[in-house]
């Protein structure tokens, strides 16, 4: 039986909770903007569709998709700080937090998965820039593959 809620309730309660294990686990952020900065530090965000209709509800702060930066980081700030995804909030530079948050990671990526399974919502897990693209192509993500909210679909199906 499905939750009473929606997937993007149960999505950000997901994300309420992993930032509670985040803090708890006391990473320091000096700030550097290196999370964003892809190429210049050698990392590509994953994220999954879901994350990114998320992330991408009030648009995009600009047309132009550089592959080498995240979008949403503005004169050195996260612009998407409350939307941005997994990826994201359990990245750090903090040495002491090296291992922490992978094991933090890992707990999450599976949470996610499994949250996915609850609502019966296909997984489809990509780059950021992947998404990015595909929403400038097309204006916003594909349709088809945007998540169901439970309760629609239930009504659909009865009409």
């Amino acid at each position: 039986m499905k939750e009473d809620r929606t997937f993007r309730e149960a999505l950000l309660d997901l994300y309420a909770n992993l930032d509670r294990d985040i803090a708890a686990a006391n990473p320091v952020c000096n700030l550097s903007g290196r999370c964003c900065r892809f190429k210049e530090y050698g990392h590509t965000l994953f994220l999954s569709r879901s994350e990114a209709n998320v992330l991408l509800e009030p648009g995009l702060p600009t047309k132009h998709i550089d592959e080498n930066l995240c979008p949403f980081q503005i004169n050195g700030l996260c612009t998407a700080r409350e939307r941005r995804p997994t990826g994201c909030r359990v990245y750090f530079c903090d040495p002491n937090y090296a291992g922490v948050g992978e094991v933090i990671s890992e707990r999450y990526m599976s949470r996610l998965k499994q949250l996915h399974n609850l609502f019966d919502v296909p997984w489809h897990y990509r780059t950021l820039h992947d998404f990015l693209h595909e929403h400038v192509t097309t204006g916003e993500s594909s349709a088809e593959n945007t998540p169901p909210d439970p309760h629609e679909s239930i009504g659909q199906l009865g009409g």
